[in-house]
């Protein structure tokens, strides 16, 4: 198949707010009824015929990765994106890692839909496996794109030694926010002076470990 028959998603601003309007329309519709809801139903509530639906995505499988995605970009919103995108001005890295984590970690453990989202990929996962294979193949600098330019800025400006960017954006993950999806999938929380500490310990091995005078 050549690159100009492969269908591309509509494009422009109308095409935008359309691909919006699906995309909250099937979060609150996972939420309420699992992925087993049709993308008529979708495409009903989205004020969309069934066909644009499948237009921008293609298939449930990619509809419920977008969703998926927006979701988990939420607590990365546009306060701690920003803190993040000026991590390359700083000039004490470490506090400003720190003061962009916090912020970070409140968010995820506060956002009751993604919590939520979650839940509902680990409770679909066995009846539809492409869910997981869907999200998978986005891979981690695709659905964390903040996180990943910040890590890349400081890189290229070589206060960070970082050979393996996808490594380093799954081990920042799992020092700073990995903890709470897991006590929350369990209905637990951490209290919130481990949060603090962990934050704080957690910006330390990172940097300790990622600094170019350890290489």
């Amino acid at each position: 198949m050549s690159v100009d028959s492969v269908r591309q998603p509509p494009s422009g601003p109308r095409a935008e707010l359309k691909r919006q309007a699906i995309v909250r329309a099937a979060r609150e519709l996972f939420l309420r009824d699992g992925f087993g809801v049709g993308m008529d139903v979708i495409a009903a509530e989205a004020g969309v015929s069934k066909v644009t639906v499948y237009n921008h995505f293609g298939s449930k499988e990619a509809l419920f990765t977008a969703v998926i995605t927006s979701a988990l970009d939420e607590p990365l919103g546009h306060a701690t994106s920003a803190a993040l995108e000026e991590l390359a001005e700083a000039e004490d890295l470490r506090t400003a890692l720190i003061d962009a984590a916090r912020a970070w970690v409140h968010a995820v453990r506060t956002n009751e839909d993604v919590i939520a989202l979650r839940n509902l990929v680990a409770a679909e996962q066995h009846r539809f496996p492409e869910l997981g294979h869907a999200w998978q193949g986005h891979g981690p600098e695709g659905h964390h794109p903040a996180v990943a330019g910040a890590l890349r800025a400081l890189a290229d400006q070589g206060r960070l030694a970082i050979p393996d960017l996808e490594a380093a954006i799954i081990q920042l993950y799992a020092l700073l926010v990995f903890p709470h999806m897991v006590f929350s999938t369990y209905g637990a929380h951490v209290e919130d002076g481990l949060t603090d500490r962990l934050i704080v310990s957690g910006v330390d091995m990172f940097l300790g470990y990622y600094s170019p005078q350890r290489q």
